[in-house]
């Protein structure tokens, strides 16, 4: 009988470490090709004092959505966190600089920033997302609110989109998250030009 106690405490110990092999998740910059500078007619850089300016002072997520794991609606009340498929780094970050990344792209000539202007003259965008995960039916869902700080004027807008994923997984899921995300920055551009 004492023979088998270490055999037993061997596959238990293995048994307890073999909990899943964690994975971790960045959002992929989806078709980035972002210009790196901008002509005038003269020739010369613009100067920045003479471009557009777009602060974008916060982008905030629902607390469901602040865990590091990954998250997935499991029916339509029930959301599950991931364990072992994690955020690489915190998900508001992952998802305030791909913004800047695709807003830099899709409004040249402006000078897009995560950081207030010292003059203080630009305008404002903050954005409050409260739905950026995985649906039992296979769908992505990306949803929220921005507010554009214009001129003294407050604007704000919803937005709700829903991507039906190629692929299962957590792989195809964070692509598919990507591709929304990307879609939405490109609405907000447009509304901002």
């Amino acid at each position: 009988m004492m023979k088998w106690i270490p055999v037993v405490l061997a596959l238990f110990l293995a048994a307890c470490s073999s909990d899943g092999k964690k994975t971790y998740y960045q959002l992929p910059t989806v078709n980035s090709s972002a210009p790196v500078a901008v002509v005038s007619a003269g020739g010369g850089l613009t100067p920045a004092a003479q471009k557009p300016k777009l602060w974008i002072s916060q982008v905030s997520v629902a607390d469901f959505l602040g865990t590091s794991g990954l998250v997935y609606q499991t029916n339509d009340v029930q959301y599950v966190m991931a364990a072992n498929n994690l955020w690489a780094s915190p998900l508001d970050q992952q998802l305030q600089q791909t913004l800047q990344t695709y807003l830099g792209r899709n409004l040249p000539g402006w000078v897009v920033s995560g950081q207030q202007a010292s003059d203080g003259n630009q305008e404002q965008l903050s954005v409050n997302v409260t739905g950026f995960h995985g649906r039992y039916d296979g769908t992505a869902v990306i949803s929220g609110t921005w507010t554009l700080t214009r001129d003294g004027q407050v604007s704000q807008h919803n937005f709700n989109i829903e991507l039906k994923q190629n692929q299962d997984g957590y792989d195809a899921l964070v692509r598919t998250l990507a591709t929304g995300w990307e879609q939405e920055a490109n609405s907000i551009a447009l509304q901002i030009r």
